[in-house]
């Protein structure tokens, strides 16, 4: 296995990336996860430095015209995601493979520069109709920021067909196993 690749899973907020991601990360191979960045609030049960790095606006604007970040985007009106290049660097250096939850347009910025180094991965839900159900049995927003999730949600499943790979998750032991072979087949190339 060569060293220094990336896996990149993008899908609406609600697709299961974050559970496949989270599968993967158990099976024992050379992976590790990179923590985005965001200035959102912190939801109940999260943590910083574990689930996201977590700055302030200002943070957040002085790293990107410090050119920190590998790719950012303003994905909601005034909240930024980002991936850190001092995470990546951080996690090729201790000999990991780099695995990324992002969004849609995020993945498809990893996977520009990266080239064939980078798998990008896109889950794709069973309809939108099953992702507004899945966003609303986390209540974990209002409902005026569910329905923007679930308009951008309807605009990001048009770019599936930009991904190297697209893994349909209406069983999630199914799309785990079908996401864990696309990694394999990934980094035995």
């Amino acid at each position: 296995m060569q060293e220094g690749k990336l896996i990149i899973f993008s899908a609406p907020s609600g697709a299961g990336k974050t559970t496949i991601v989270k599968h993967l990360l158990q099976q024992g191979l050379p992976l590790a996860f990179s923590i985005s960045a965001t200035n959102r609030s912190m939801r109940h049960g999260e943590e910083h430095g574990r689930d996201y790095w977590f700055l302030s606006t200002e943070e957040f604007r002085a790293l990107i015209d410090q050119g920190a970040f590998l790719e950012w985007e303003e994905v909601y009106d005034g909240q930024y995601y980002g991936t850190l290049r001092s995470e990546v660097d951080r996690l090729h250096a201790i000999g990991h493979h780099v695995v990324f939850d992002v969004d849609v347009v995020g993945g498809l910025n990893i996977k520009r520069q990266y080239a064939d180094d980078a798998l990008a991965v896109f889950v794709m839900p069973p309809s939108v109709e099953e992702l507004e159900k899945r966003l609303r049995s986390r209540r974990s927003e209002s409902e005026e920021a569910l329905q923007r999730r679930v308009q951008k949600a309807a605009h990001e499943l048009t770019f599936a067909e930009h991904f190297d790979r697209v893994v349909l998750n209406d069983d999630l032991t199914r799309a785990q196993e079908e996401a864990l072979q696309a990694v394999l087949d990934f980094l035995d190339a």
